[in-house]
């Protein structure tokens, strides 16, 4: 995981009031359903936390956190993330489509962010694991990239649309040892994503029980997406020009009754 560390910057949590720029701005977009407006002394299970960047961010923040990923790697990673920093948090291997059977108790909060559910090829079964993790009246939070901005062409000269907006349930296949995490490759170079549309993301969490409190689309993505992107506060979004034309993030926010 050396390239996703640098990547992600771990040397900035040597400074002890850091949290990751997701957090700060996911824990805005929450604290309007949170009690008190705060996750501190509440109990989060994190899906797909992978090096746990965002992990130790929610501890920091006060939460008792439980971080979930199905690779060994990411978690050692996380673990020693999180040891550095002298914080508590709890780690799971496992399958997120598994994750109400591997993870012990329920939770006020299950969270997850950037970069999760194109990976996924069922919307359903992971909805479901969300409404079984979560207590009564808990609450369920997701930002991640939009569904049209995946269907662009992320090297064309404008807004052009590549990939397909609505799935099949068969996977797009990508063999490329690149990796978003910085200028070096990886040994496992084929990749799996799935197309889900916004409606499919949201019927599935209204199928699971859930409540949906809060839907946002935004313009300001924390990775860049495409070279023509530009730098923004806590990001990058399209140019001037372009910005109102496609979104690129949605939040959703629901609760469980």
């Amino acid at each position: 995981m050396p390239l996703h560390e640098a990547a992600y910057s771990i040397s900035d949590f040597d400074d002890p009031g850091h949290l990751s720029s997701v957090i700060r701005t996911d824990l805005a977009a929450m604290a309007p359903f949170l009690p008190d407006g705060v996750i501190s002394g509440l109990d989060v299970c994190h899906l797909q936390c992978h090096i746990g960047t965002d992990t130790v961010s929610l501890a920091r923040a006060g939460a008792r956190v439980t971080g979930v990923d199905f690779s060994p790697g990411a978690l050692a990673s996380a673990a020693g993330l999180a040891h550095r920093l002298g914080l508590e948090v709890t780690w799971v291997e496992t399958d997120v489509l598994e994750a109400r059977a591997a993870v012990e108790g329920d939770f006020d909060v299950v969270y997850t962010s950037i970069g999760t559910i194109t990976w996924l090829p069922d919307l359903a079964r992971w909805a479901g694991q969300i409404a079984g993790l979560l207590r009564a009246g808990g609450l369920f939070h997701i930002r991640d990239g939009h569904p049209i901005l995946y269907a662009l062409d992320e090297n064309a000269e404008g807004l052009q649309l590549m990939y397909p907006y609505f799935g099949d349930g068969e996977p797009q296949v990508w063999d490329d040892a690149a990796t978003y995490a910085g200028d070096g490759t990886v040994t496992h170079s084929r990749t799996y994503e799935w197309a889900h549309p916004l409606s499919e993301i949201i019927t599935s969490l209204i199928d699971a029980g859930l409540q949906l409190l809060h839907v946002d689309e935004g313009t300001t993505l924390p990775w860049k997406f495409s070279p023509r992107m530009v730098e923004v506060p806590d990001g990058f979004s399209w140019p001037d020009a372009e910005r109102s034309l496609v979104p690129c993030t949605y939040t959703i926010i629901a609760r469980k009754p």
